[in-house]
């Protein structure tokens, strides 16, 4: 398939409800006459103008037979009906008249009656694409499980945008399968793996073992899909490319390694990330520290403020609180201990603790990480992240200091900071 249908604004510039709605009907429309089409969509924790999508897909989309919109949640929590009705833009009246004939559906990754089993990955398989970062830890085959919706429709549509990512490089196109309808083998496998890998070498880079991990499984999908794949700047779309879901993503990552990169000319000594409030829980809000890890200094502090945060996980909550936050050494060497909270547990703990060493029962973390929210200091403790009181903390002293080292971050989560190579 390639692309079928592209636009991108100039750098400084967005594309227009126009150019949006044209490449739309260029790619999509006619393509599914009679058809049943399934739209993966994301939750509200991923910046994208889903209400304008959603209208011009089902104009574009008026001759299929069926029209399904599912939410890729991974592991979030599903959506009430009046949250789904908010993330696509909808009234209760639009859904009871104008969109009655969409459905409007959760993905469901912990009922084992929602999944189905679709192919295996075979352990010499992932040992291959793991190469060097492989670790018994990761365990033999992994089911290659997918929500069973997926088999009842003739063809898959992609809806979703690509950031870079810290478990899988670049955000987007088959992620939405694998974790985002996927079951849990999947998901913490590919988490684990990133999170071996570590995000320093994993963020902002396209070409990633979890992502080949992810394209692997992908081929075991029986049903045609579809991409649509786009670089969100703010709130709108920077560009919009539909194709097969290898071209498509490919596309959308190389615009995202230009617009979603923040190049500086030394490490930082101290951040204040502020992560936008769509991250309802530590469990995405801590993008506020992968975004800043690869800026940060040696012994340099990340401090994720979040004043409007209470939650660690609505989830998983339990398992984190059972392994703390921790360097991922400190895991691997107390397996005994650690190895039967969930993988993806595991990798959010590593992945928020950020890199370092664990040695003679000593963890050495390569830089700190405080955490100032709702969440107590006692919790903090516990989970053994920094504390900071969020009262205490003025964003705006923080401002204009990046001659010494120190910045703020407002709606941090989504742009990605780096250090220029120097010679």
């Amino acid at each position: 398939m390639s692309i079928v249908a592209q636009a991108t604004a100039p750098h400084d510039a967005l594309l227009s409800d126009d150019a949006i709605q044209q490449v739309l009907a260029q790619g999509l429309e006619k393509q599914f006459t009679n058809q049943r089409v399934l739209v993966l969509i994301p939750d509200h924790t991923r910046s994208i103008p889903l209400p304008l999508l959603f209208r011009l897909l089902v104009d574009v989309l008026a001759d299929v037979r069926q029209l399904d919109f599912m939410v890729a949640l991974g592991t979030h929590p599903p959506l009430s009906e009046e949250s789904l009705c908010q993330l696509v833009g909808i009234t209760p009246q639009d859904r009871a008249t104008t969109y009655k004939h969409v459905g409007l559906l959760n993905h469901d990754w912990d009922n084992p009656d929602a999944l189905v089993q679709i192919g295996v990955l075979e352990k010499a398989q992932i040992q291959q694409i793991a190469g060097d970062a492989w670790h018994p830890s990761l365990g033999d085959d992994t089911e290659v499980r997918i929500n069973r919706r997926v088999l009842d429709y003739d063809h898959v549509l992609i809806i979703g945008p690509t950031f870079p990512h810290e478990v899988v490089g670049f955000s987007g196109g088959a992620k939405y399968l694998f974790p985002g309808i996927s079951g849990a083998e999947m998901i913490n496998t590919t988490h684990w793996l990133g999170a071996l890998i570590g995000i320093l070498d994993t963020i902002g880079v396209a070409d990633t073992p979890v992502r080949a991990m992810v394209h692997a499984a992908a081929e075991c999908v029986p049903t045609p899909i579809t991409l649509v794949s786009m670089v969100v700047v703010g709130s709108g779309l920077a560009g919009l490319f539909i194709g097969d879901h290898l071209s498509a993503w490919q596309a959308a990552a190389d615009l995202s390694s230009q617009r979603h990169i923040t190049w500086l000319d030394k490490p930082l000594q101290r951040v204040l990330s502020q992560p936008a409030t769509m991250y309802d829980e530590l469990w995405t809000a801590a993008k506020a520290m992968y975004k800043l890890e690869p800026a940060i200094a040696d012994g340099g502090e990340v401090i994720v403020y979040a004043p409007h945060l209470a939650t660690v996980s609505h989830v998983h909550g339990r398992y984190i609180y059972e392994a703390g936050y921790h360097v991922r050494d400190f895991y691997l060497q107390q397996w005994d201990k650690y190895g039967q909270i969930p993988l993806g547990v595991l990798a959010h703990g590593t992945h928020l603790k950020g890199s370092g060493t664990f040695e003679h029962g000593i963890e050495h973390p390569r830089i700190k990480v405080t955490l100032a929210s709702q969440i107590s200091e006692a919790d903090c403790a516990t989970l053994d992240l920094g504390y900071m009181d969020p009262d205490s903390i003025d964003p705006q002293a923080w401002v204009g200091r990046e001659a010494e080292g120190v910045l703020y971050v407002p709606k941090a989560g989504e742009m990605l900071y780096r250090v220029k190579p120097h010679p």
